[in-house]
């Protein structure tokens, strides 16, 4: 898929679920954003007298648009208070850490970072509101960074990342350096950990060499759509 395109696949409902089995579960929507090999997904929701039922990852989908399938390696979740912002992370390419993420309660704006040193968005930033409304989920390739505040109190984060934690490879720029210009909202006082708060800014992050390299990442990429 070309950035900034986005394509619609249909996958089916569960059978069960208010319909036959042979409905569409969605017209899910996925759209690459302006940082490459990283994707917006968008599902159809349920709603019922009993409450809601919504699919945030389909793997035909998710295939179809990022040209391999999600590995998982460990499921993350966290509750965090309004303002609470973690980030920015991102980990050692290969094998690095991709993620899926989505919001089950509350809202958070999402932010992907492009980290790849030699990667033409180098430095640049894209941002999505994941709610527990719309359920987007947002997916960044290894080598991309991420972080996001909280939006409202109880805002929960649920994701995919393709491999286990390992604390020697993971690493952090501070969200704060101006040079990112990263979109935090005005109107809301961010709350930091101290890891992230006194964590390297970009330029010195890249003259100590703790960056993944573009090229890198592009070959692990191609590894993974060679491999399906």
């Amino acid at each position: 898929m070309r950035n900034g395109d986005s394509a619609v696949v249909a996958a089916r409902r569960p059978s069960g679920f208010g319909g036959t089995g042979t409905d569409t579960l969605s017209a899910m929507e996925a759209r690459e954003l302006s940082i490459p090999d990283a994707f917006e997904f968008s599902p159809r929701s349920f709603p019922d007298n009993r409450g809601l039922f919504v699919a945030p990852f389909q793997e035909s989908v998710f295939q179809k648009a990022v040209g391999y399938p999600l590995r998982v390696g460990q499921s993350n979740h966290s509750m965090s208070c309004r303002g609470a912002l973690r980030g920015v992370h991102f980990a050692d390419v290969p094998p690095g850490q991709a993620k899926y993420i989505y919001c089950p309660n509350g809202a958070l704006l999402d932010v992907v970072i492009d980290l790849r040193v030699g990667s033409p968005t180098f430095g640049k930033s894209d941002a999505v509101v994941l709610d527990s409304t719309d359920f987007r989920a947002l997916y960044l390739a290894e080598g991309l960074g991420h972080a996001f505040i909280a939006l409202t109190d109880n805002t929960m984060m649920s994701y995919l990342c393709t491999t286990g934690y390992n604390p020697t490879g993971e690493h952090g720029i501070n969200p704060m350096d101006p040079a990112l210009a990263l979109p935090w909202p005005s109107d809301i006082e961010p709350i930091l950990s101290d890891k992230d708060l006194n964590a390297p800014t970009l330029a010195e992050a890249e003259a100590s060499g703790l960056l993944p390299s573009y090229a890198d990442c592009k070959a692990y990429y191609d590894e993974l759509r060679a491999s399906i």
